[in-house]
């Protein structure tokens, strides 16, 4: 029986939510009614004060898994959608929370920036990852070649867009493009662990941490916005209740402020 395709799932449970794709039969190709999807949920994400991680995972098939062969070709003939791939994907690299990508199949075309834009990947082993672009004529997003060559160094990103290759598991994870590589049966629960993990850990620091890292990754980062956010963590409620959780021997209760 061939899966149903449908448009992505958000679930959110314990402070961590979860974006699931939802056309394992298609690859879990991204339509323009799915990139609209994917903006709406980012938004709810960036409004859930409660939230500390997204998940972003995929359905895939047991013979054939993809996580997602990237944008549908077939929408370019549509027009300009309402909100573009690139549009997607930036938004996907600013939101607050830590995002954790979960590859449980092979990665394809504008998908690859996805896992990029994610703070964190890990992945099945076996998997594949593909930048097909100059086969189907086309030079890449800004955006997209900026994540690329700031995650992955520009040789990495000359070998994946000059030969269109596919590039194997242990490259990516050589490379740093995932940070594990698991049998896929276990990715469940590590990815359940490593979500509570991150949703264990201060908010506020989280939050200004992952900003600050990311100018730095861009060279957009400015000294003494840097030196004034870690003053405002070491000022920060969150800070004082770290000290004393740390003296009484139990677990912070954050508050984000």
């Amino acid at each position: 029986m061939v899966p149903e395709s449908r448009l992505p799932q958000l679930e959110v449970a314990q402070g961590v939510a979860r974006l699931t794709l939802r056309r394992p039969a298609h690859r879990n190709r991204l339509h323009n009614e799915d990139l609209a999807f994917l903006m709406e949920s980012f938004r709810r994400i960036d409004a859930d004060p409660d939230l500390r991680v997204l998940v972003l995972d995929a359905h895939v098939l047991a013979d054939r898994p993809v996580f997602s062969a990237g944008y549908n070709i077939g929408d370019f003939q549509a027009g300009p959608p309402p909100v573009s791939f690139e549009e997607v994907v930036d938004a996907l690299e600013r939101l607050r929370v830590v995002t954790l990508c979960v590859l449980e199949g092979s990665v394809y075309g504008g998908a690859t920036d996805l896992v990029l834009a994610c703070d964190l990947a890990i992945a099945s082993e076996g998997i594949e990852m593909r930048m097909p672009a100059a086969a189907l004529g086309m030079h890449y997003y800004p955006s997209g070649l900026r994540r690329y060559v700031s995650r992955l160094g520009v040789n990495f990103t000359k070998r994946a867009f000059l030969t269109a290759e596919a590039i194997d598991a242990q490259t990516l994870l050589r490379v740093g493009y995932v940070q594990e590589l698991l049998p896929r049966a276990a990715l469940p629960a590590r990815v359940e662990a490593l979500a509570a993990q991150v949703a264990s850990l201060a908010p506020l620091a989280l939050e200004s941490l992952k900003r600050s890292l990311n100018e730095l990754a861009r060279g957009e980062w400015d000294v003494q916005q840097l030196r004034a956010r870690a003053q405002r963590t070491m000022a920060s409620e969150d800070f004082a209740e770290a000290q004393r959780a740390f003296g009484e021997k139990r677990r912070p209760q954050w508050k984000g402020r």
